[in-house]
């Protein structure tokens, strides 16, 4: 660690004193700062605010005719599934408009898929003995927490600039039958920001599996949420890819507006091949007669096409773009001398993945907390929150008030800092 390498114990014990009369300081003042997660700010939400209006001449019919406040269209309006077709590459037919969560819909998919199997089962997964699932790490806590309430046992694979290492994935799915499937956000994952390579799709898409009802969870949770207006991701299209290699059934695709309108009150979508999409339709039509498409129709209107959308979403960007910014700042002003310590330098999405001194991400953590500002847990972006290296910690900067922003980054660099010194100093 650089910090170590021109000084004294005696002066970082110095500086650490220093550090933490600083740290005392800021933690008086009763701070209640979050950077916990992805959370659109307040300005973010109005943005939508048109959204409530454009019903107000009571004409509740979506551009069929059909009466959105009735009964019927299980799988959502023929205008929802039209723009959700048309920002995943895929046909209409081949959407199932859902209510305001995909991870509801994922859930589903687990539960569909440990009662009575996915389309090319040989039995319903419960009983199949263990069943396990690839988890590109650092990877989402969600998606975790949602297999591992169904006794999944995950297998971290670590993610590179390309996407999960491709070589580990192929050797696991080859060899193993009880590896079920995979748990992915391709473009921008949460947290480290990486966009999978067309490489890497196309692998995913042909790779052999000993499972033959392996399935990809494609979660498109931030296909559309890019911080730039020149970068675009360009990956194929993990369905059509699939089709071209036999391996139709493999993937199902997810999104929401959940980060685009409303955050609590979006329309979710899962998009897959004509076989799953019957598969999931007819357990759909035991469980409800349709969701909200009221609200479907409301979103509909207010997001017109995929080309309107890049331009709300360009919007969005104008909000939070200054909020990375300000937060990479700070850690390039304050971070850069120890060794060790790292981040992400996202093109969209909404989070940066912060590497600290290898053992210290937890306390780091502590420090914060005890201070007031709220930071995700360490380790909560690895399988049941172990971190082996104790070093990752995903920073969300959305939320927060730039004013705030600005603060909780000076007492989380603080913190690292504190604690990457005390380190040195336990040797």
């Amino acid at each position: 660690m650089s910090l170590n390498a021109s000084k004294s114990r005696e002066q970082i014990a110095a500086e650490l004193s220093e550090l933490r009369n600083e740290y005392d300081s800021l933690k008086q003042a009763g701070l209640k700062l979050d950077l916990s997660r992805g959370k659109p700010c307040t300005e973010q939400l109005d943005l939508a605010n048109e959204m409530f209006s454009n019903l107000d001449d009571y004409d509740f019919r979506d551009s069929g005719g059909f009466d959105t406040r009735n009964y019927g269209e299980l799988s959502g309006i023929p205008d929802m599934k039209k723009l959700y077709a048309e920002i995943l590459g895929v046909k209409p037919e081949n959407v199932i408009i859902g209510g305001n969560s995909s991870l509801n819909l994922m859930f589903d998919t687990f539960v569909r898929a440990f009662m009575q199997g996915m389309v090319h089962s040989e039995k319903p997964w419960s009983q199949c003995g263990k069943v396990k699932f690839i988890a590109p790490v650092p990877g989402y806590d969600r998606h975790f927490a949602v297999a591992e309430h169904f006794g999944i046992e995950l297998i971290p694979v670590p993610l590179t600039d390309d996407g999960p290492d491709m070589d580990l994935v192929e050797s696991l799915v080859a060899e193993d039958a009880s590896v079920k499937g995979m748990l992915c956000i391709p473009v921008y994952s949460n947290p480290e920001g990486v966009v999978f390579s067309a490489e890497t799709v196309r692998r995913l898409a042909s790779m052999k599996c000993a499972a033959p009802d392996f399935t990809i969870i494609w979660d498109n949770a931030y296909g559309v949420h890019h911080l730039y207006e020149d970068y675009r991701p360009d990956l194929p299209n993990i369905l059509e890819e699939c089709v071209k290699y036999g391996n139709d059934s493999r993937v199902l695709m997810f999104a929401s507006t959940s980060k685009i309108t409303i955050a609590g009150g979006g329309v979710s979508c899962i998009a897959a091949n004509t076989e799953n999409i019957n598969e999931i339709l007819h357990t759909l039509s035991v469980a409800t007669i349709s969701y909200d498409k009221v609200n479907q129709l409301r979103h509909a209107r207010y997001l017109k096409s995929a080309e309107n959308v890049d331009k709300i979403m360009m919007r969005h960007a104008a909000i939070i773009r200054p909020k990375f910014e300000a937060t990479l700042d700070a850690f390039r002003n304050n971070l850069s001398d120890i060794e060790g310590v790292h981040w992400t330098n996202p093109k969209g999405g909404y989070f940066i993945s912060l590497y600290v001194v290898p053992g210290t991400a937890k306390r780091v953590h502590e420090l914060c907390k005890n201070a007031g500002v709220t930071l995700t847990p360490a380790g909560a972006p690895f399988p049941k929150g172990y971190d082996p290296q104790d070093s990752n910690l995903r920073i969300a900067p959305t939320y927060a008030e730039m004013d705030e922003l600005h603060l909780a980054c000076r007492l989380l660099c603080l913190c690292i800092r504190i604690a990457a010194y005390e380190k040195i100093l336990a040797k």
